[in-house]
């Protein structure tokens, strides 16, 4: 096989890391790279695995996934027929899959579709575009799979926002794994632009910059992960102060929900972050004194949540209606009875509509007046600082592949929770007179 790979390509190529994630722009070589990777990891016979013993690799497989099957065989086929000339023995193109003169075989396949990626050993895998990926598959799928071999596996793509791609990468670029959050020397981050591949002509760069927009250079060709939002919040939208008016404090949940591996809604494992909102209404607007977020199983995130409303103050709580809600019904009873503290939970509804037009009616018109302030969290230990997370998912609004946990729930106590029925008036909203004081109206 006759492999020409230009710098960057090598730097990954050549890092023994079990686990890279690759963020790069386009045009960079990524396709390259990751036929290279394929073929490499198919022509290994055997592997000396961490314990010392040497393993046969004949019924392990290397896989190739995009996100769906007919994007991986259109990104990489052609790709592979040309780079594996001698090496390939047999192909069945219609099931995307290619035998090497060894026997060992490269499988094309979609992560739309889960099941099919089940039932075999993995000895690599080559994750393309995993932006695009629900992050389960990895987790629950391909990386038991690569159990036995102690099998590698590289993570490719271009950002798209600060989605799980972008987590993933953040932890691989400090060394850390992912999921654990502990540090690790199985996983390495990269970024490269597409100036980097040397082989892209200074006028067909200058051409590629002139076409697109200053948004879509930061992420398509310099790979940046700056979500391109709609530029509906700002930074100094959002005042960073501590506040000087008393009021009554809201606590509002967005659940992420919790499921098992198998799919099947459990209180097991948690899917994403939850965040618990806890604001103060006041006559000037609305103070976030917190907003406590993580992944939590359904017994901590009731426990949380009863420690917040007590440690809070809060007046009035409510979670937003649905299966995770039920989920936690239970366990907040039995422990309002282990603290002694008894809350009314009040059912927060979407009132069918999206969730980005629920976050823009609740927060754009009083941000935009200065309304809405948030708790300096500089003296909370680094896991509970939130500020940083939140603005974030601010100036990101409205992305489809960027969180906004922490907006829906503070979005949930302004425009639901605040109507507490209090003995002054909040001055921010238009109050109605009646003309006639007997007629009422």
């Amino acid at each position: 096989m006759d492999v020409s790979l230009h710098e960057k390509q090598s730097v990954v190529f050549n890092d023994p890391t079990r686990f890279k994630v690759v963020a790069a722009g386009r045009r960079f070589g990524k396709s390259y790279l990751a036929a290279v990777m394929l073929f490499i990891e198919g022509s290994k016979n055997t592997k000396v695995r961490s314990d010392g013993t040497e393993i046969d690799l004949i019924n392990e497989v290397v896989y190739y996934v995009g996100p769906t099957f007919k994007q991986a065989r259109e990104n990489l086929w052609n790709v592979c027929m040309e780079l594996g000339q001698g090496l390939i023995k047999g192909v069945r193109q219609n099931e995307g899959e290619i035998q090497l003169t060894n026997g060992r075989i490269i499988r094309f396949k979609g992560a739309d579709d889960p099941d099919s990626l089940r039932g075999v050993g993995l000895a690599y895998v080559v994750m393309d575009e995993y932006a695009f990926m629900k992050p389960s598959v990895w987790e629950y799928i391909i990386r038991p799979a690569l159990g036995r071999a102690e099998g590698g596996a590289m993570f490719i793509g271009t950002p798209a926002g600060k989605n799980h791609f972008y987590e993933m990468w953040t932890a691989a670029m400090k060394g850390v794994d992912p999921s654990s959050g502990r540090d690790s020397v199985d996983w390495k981050g990269f970024q490269f632009t597409s100036t980097d591949n040397p082989h892209l002509t200074r006028n067909e760069i200058q051409s590629m910059y002139d076409s697109t927009s200053e948004e879509a250079q930061k992420q398509e060709l310099e790979a940046s992960f700056e979500a391109t939002g709609g530029k509906v919040f700002t930074y100094d939208q959002f005042p960073i102060t501590t506040c000087p008016y008393q009021g009554e404090t809201v606590l509002a949940c967005d659940l992420a929900g919790f499921s098992s591996p198998d799919g099947k809604t459990k209180s097991k494992v948690v899917l994403d972050d939850h965040a618990l909102a806890i604001v103060r209404v006041h006559k000037k607007g609305f103070h976030v004194e917190r907003v406590i977020h993580g992944k939590w199983d359904v017994r901590e995130t009731s426990l949380r949540i009863v420690k917040a409303w007590r440690d809070f103050h809060c007046v009035k709580m409510g979670i937003e209606q649905g299966m995770a809600k039920n989920a936690v019904g239970g366990f907040i009873e039995e422990y309002q009875e282990q603290f002694g503290t008894y809350f009314e939970i009040h059912p927060l509804r979407h009132m069918n509509n999206a969730k980005e037009d629920r976050i823009k009616w609740a927060l754009q018109g009083r941000a935009d007046k200065g309304q809405i302030t948030l708790e300096p969290d500089q003296d909370l230990p680094a896991e509970d600082k939130w500020i940083g997370k939140f603005l974030g998912q601010a100036v990101d609004f409205p992305n489809r592949l960027a969180h906004d946990d922490l907006l829906d729930a503070v979005a949930y106590a302004v425009d639901q929770l605040a109507d507490l029925g209090m003995g002054w008036e909040v001055d921010i909203f238009d109050t109605w007179e009646p003309i006639d004081d007997l007629a009422g109206y």
